[in-house]
């Protein structure tokens, strides 16, 4: 072994790019008109279906399930989209197995539910395949609202008021929209340049301007933001990274997986993508799953996740936790990072004792020449004056922060899981209480 492996063990293209294309393929592939119509006609379109009450965007299931059985797509997709502006890619991206389709009485019954999400697709893509708008905007109210994060939770509180006929402005610190959907997910959950496909298409309703390369607190202030509009929605995200605290932390090769996914994300095919030999990713959420996923797709000899606690506490659905297994990768668990060495990366045992994790005094050391942390987000350049509860912006059930006239929701927004489903949902809803504020 080099005397330090970080630098030597990583390359790009270790894999042809036929391979890599093959690799990244869609997740789950689009069902055609026969398997959609055999899927919908599992649905028993229950009166008080749990499935609704298990979306966080409340979509009414049975409905656009009965849609699609009868022959009426578009009519499904507007049914979706009425409630879930992205319902594209919440489709596609959307932890169904813990949401709509664990309660589905078809899983009660059989183990085995309606694949809702992939229903939903195959209406969504329906609709969006025709490229026409299923809305129409409201007359124009004079009202201004200034939307700040084009991702999941900007855009559609962008959409909903720009339906109602205010003019919003929107902005985003980076170069392209999007958010998570365009930098953070793994690419092959949404292939395609999907992301950009349904921006543009949410953008298509009219009466939203976009600003990009502009972040609060450089050129960009709240104050005067609230000065030359009626209301402001903040949804900014987490830009920040949780500090990984051990020794060796700074080499080369150890990196925050966002950042490689985001790059991953941004590469036309990916033969530009450095990955090691020995790539071991920590942290057990969704993040850590998606970074050790495509380190093996990109041909890493040996992927493994370690995670400080137990399987059950791992923040990744069981789901994540199986497609991880199935492509190759190792999960370890009570597992806790304690130094990265010119050897590999030294982990410690851990286990729960009196309801706290501790450390068991047992090390190993695993070889190793990349690191990618995925340790949780933070919030980063939130402005003076919002109140901060649990390192995100306190708001209550309609988004309200405690400025007059400031909205947030997202993952910024104090309440909720880190979903793009359930970011949807607030900026939804903080939208349609900005409007009740602005007609009032």
């Amino acid at each position: 072994m080099p005397s330090d492996p970080f630098t030597p063990g990583m390359a790009a293209g270790r894999l042809s790019r036929e391979d890599i294309a093959a690799n990244f393929a869609d997740l789950h592939p689009p069902l055609d008109h026969h398997a959609a119509l055999v899927a919908a006609d599992r649905c028993y379109f229950c009166h008080d279906a749990p499935c609704m009450d298990a979306c966080p965007t409340t979509i009414d299931i049975p409905l656009f399930i009965r849609q699609i059985a009868t022959g009426t797509p578009e009519a499904a997709a507007k049914t979706i989209l009425s409630q879930n502006i992205l319902g594209g890619m919440c489709a596609r991206v959307c932890p169904t197995e813990t949401l709509c389709e664990e309660v589905c009485v078809r899983e009660t019954a059989e183990g085995k539910p309606v694949i809702i999400g992939q229903l939903q697709r195959y209406a969504t893509d329906a609709l969006m395949a025709k490229g026409a708008h299923p809305f129409r905007r409201d007359a124009e109210t004079g009202r201004k609202v200034a939307v700040v994060g084009a991702g999941p939770a900007g855009l559609a509180c962008a959409h909903r008021l720009a339906l109602k006929g205010h003019a919003v402005t929107l902005f985003d610190a980076r170069a392209k929209g999007g958010g998570l959907n365009e930098f953070g997910i793994a690419a092959y959950k949404a292939p395609g340049q999907f992301a950009q496909a349904e921006l543009d298409w949410v953008l298509g309703i009219g009466g939203i301007k976009v600003n990009y390369g502009q972040r609060l607190g450089d050129g960009l202030t709240l104050a005067g933001l609230q000065k030359d509009h009626d209301a402001v929605f903040l949804g900014i995200g987490l830009a920040g990274v949780n500090r990984l605290e051990i020794e060796g932390a700074a080499r080369d090769g150890v990196e925050d997986a966002v950042d490689w996914i985001a790059r991953m994300r941004q590469s036309p095919d990916k033969t530009d993508i450095a990955v090691g030999r020995n790539v071991v990713v920590i942290g057990g959420g969704m993040t850590a799953v998606d970074a050790a996923v495509q380190a093996k797709l990109l041909g890493a000899d040996n992927v493994t996740i370690a995670y400080r606690r137990d399987r059950a506490a791992m923040p990744a659905s069981p789901f994540e936790q199986d497609l991880a297994a199935s492509k190759g990768v190792r999960l370890l668990f009570n597992m806790a990072p304690k130094a990265i060495t010119a050897d590999g990366i030294v982990l410690a045992r851990t286990e729960a004792r009196n309801g706290k994790l501790v450390e068991t005094g047992e090390t190993v050391t695993l070889p190793a020449d990349q690191v990618l942390k995925a340790i949780g987000q933070t919030l980063a350049g939130a402005p003076e004056g919002l109140t901060i509860e649990g390192g995100k912006i306190a708001v209550d059930a309609a988004g309200r922060t405690s400025i007059d006239g400031v909205w947030a929701g997202g993952d910024c927004a104090l309440g909720g899981e880190d979903l793009t489903v359930t970011a949807v949902a607030e900026g939804r809803d903080a939208a349609e209480d900005i409007h009740k504020r602005l007609t009032a």
